[in-house]
């Protein structure tokens, strides 16, 4: 029995599942049923299932499948401008970016999945730990925080990545300015507040000790 044929093929099939099911959501919005994604592949939901273990299963990969580009965009934001202002506005800018160009699937993985698979609120919590602690690093490197003081950035990095998510959310949901706006109006009150994070500032000094 060659194993490793049959694992190679079951990654194939469900990498072709996950285009099928991305296909469907794009162009029936976030509210496309799991029947819809299971014809689209030319198989039935319960054998779509089974490709995933569950739905949740399935929301899980398509959430991997997703996180993956976005969270590299947002690496290389952060990597490669020199400028502490300058990268910020490209990081704030590539994630809303990222999100204008897949709303659907935005909406389907952060609203409809953690509705109906209250599970998969770990997997979201997890990424955007990840990206959290990945701004968290760059602060301690640009604001000269010590090791002991990490976890003052760690506080302001995952509150930096809440608010922009949610503002992000609301943009979506009202249309209500440019994405270049709203990039202009968080990076205007983040830059503030990281202006004012350094170590000479006496309330850092209170709030890290």
């Amino acid at each position: 029995m060659n194993t490793g044929s049959n694992s190679h093929d079951a990654d194939a099939r469900r990498r072709e599942l996950l285009d099928a099911a991305d296909q469907v959501i794009r162009t029936q919005g976030p509210d496309a049923t799991m029947v819809d994604i299971a014809a689209a592949a030319g198989i039935t939901k319960p054998i779509l299932y089974r490709h995933f273990g569950d739905k949740g299963g399935l929301y899980r990969a398509l959430a991997e499948r997703y996180a993956a580009p976005l969270f590299q965009e947002l690496s290389a934001a952060l990597a490669n401008e020199t400028d502490r202002q300058a990268r910020m506005r490209v990081t704030i800018d590539s994630y809303l970016r990222f999100i204008e160009a897949e709303p659907a699937l935005y909406r389907f993985l952060m609203h409809r999945a953690l509705r109906e698979q209250p599970d998969m609120a770990t997997s979201i919590a997890n990424l955007i730990s990840v990206v959290a602690s990945h701004i968290a690093a760059n602060l301690v490197r640009e604001i000269a925080l010590t090791d002991e003081q990490h976890r003052s950035a760690q506080a302001w990095a995952h509150g930096i990545v809440g608010m922009v998510q949610l503002a992000g959310d609301w943009w979506l949901d009202t249309g209500l300015m440019t994405r270049p706006q709203l990039v202009d109006h968080l990076s205007a009150l983040m830059w503030q507040g990281l202006e004012s994070l350094t170590p000479e500032n006496a309330a850092v000094r209170d709030l890290v000790q």
